[in-house]
């Protein structure tokens, strides 16, 4: 036989299948199933079935029930856009996003920028930092008003005043001065801002080292220069994060103003209202679902606009 009939290509034929690679795929497809299956449930029965019966109650008189009853169209949207309660509670919500989106922002970014130059005992002060966030929210805010802010001579903000000759403070039923956000905005600070460093530590430690060296070659110095043109420019991207993630936590405030100071007038934000509607005395359904998604599109809008704002999510990131 010659060599170039032994070397002449074999003639092209049907490609056998491979059965155990097909029974490969279905067998993973199925454990993938049967580890997402029971998840994906949870979230169609406790989640998207509520927001969907939600949007249908909205256009409904539907008290005391969550069977509707009557359809009234917009009516309950027109009814909670003129609610001066409701407005009056986007306002605290506002206030509440004044005080803790650039303090939780200025200091979870300074715990992380200190955290990260410590060389020794790393990992014991970010857990240190991080232990708050497992708390509770509503065991915290007891806290606060049972042994710290409890405006008593014996709480422990009035001992310290008493150290220095001034009178207790009834901290959390002051309204002028409004001495309530004191405790309201440290709760959680103190139970957010580990979360927040480990982010900006994450984005700290995906920043190349030899940008600071030639920072350092080109005469910058070690500080304030740096930061400013090196360190916060390559954080935009995980700044943003953390301004969007901080804005709908705080549209969310519920379980601190709840836990500390109930639901009052002077300082009730969007979420204590609409649980005062849909389940307190009146049990509004129609109304409270239609001031949630009220609320639900503004953090939408509020968040689309900060991503466009910031540039969030470009190839560049």
């Amino acid at each position: 036989m010659s060599t170039r009939t032994a070397l002449a290509p074999a003639p092209v034929g049907k490609v056998p299948e491979r059965r155990g690679n097909r029974k490969g795929i279905a067998g993973n497809t199925l454990w993938f199933w049967l580890f997402v299956g029971p998840f994906v449930v949870g979230l169609l029965i406790f989640s998207y079935l509520p927001i969907i019966w939600s949007l249908v109650l909205s256009f409904f008189e539907a008290q005391n029930t969550v069977t509707p009853s009557e359809f009234v169209g917009l009516r309950n949207y027109v009814d909670m856009l003129t609610d001066h309660n409701f407005l009056s509670s986007l306002g605290t919500f506002t206030v509440f996003a004044i005080f803790i989106v650039p303090l939780t922002f200025v200091l979870s970014l300074a715990l992380a920028l200190l955290v990260n130059q410590v060389k020794v005992a790393r990992a014991f002060f970010r857990s240190v930092f991080f232990l708050p966030t497992a708390c509770s929210y509503v065991v915290a805010s007891l806290i606060w008003r049972l042994s710290i802010f409890n405006g008593v001579r014996f709480g422990l903000a009035n001992t310290v005043l008493g150290w220095f000759g001034i009178d207790g403070i009834a901290w959390l039923s002051t309204v002028d001065p409004p001495w309530f956000w004191l405790p309201i905005v440290t709760v959680r600070l103190w139970l957010q801002l580990g979360f927040y460093m480990i982010l900006f530590i994450a984005g700290l430690q995906r920043i190349n080292p030899t940008l600071y060296e030639a920072a350092y070659v080109d005469g910058a110095k070690p500080g304030w220069q740096t930061f400013r043109f090196i360190t916060l420019p390559q954080l935009r991207a995980t700044s943003v994060a953390v301004l969007i993630l901080n804005l709908i936590a705080a549209y969310q405030a519920f379980d601190e103003f709840y836990n500390l100071i109930g639901n009052v007038n002077f300082a009730r934000p969007p979420l204590v209202y609409l649980y005062g509607i849909s389940l307190g005395t009146i049990q509004d359904l129609g109304h409270g679902s239609a001031g949630a998604l009220i609320l639900a599109v503004i953090i939408m809008l509020v968040t689309l606009l900060q991503s466009r704002i910031f540039g969030f999510g470009k190839a560049g990131d």
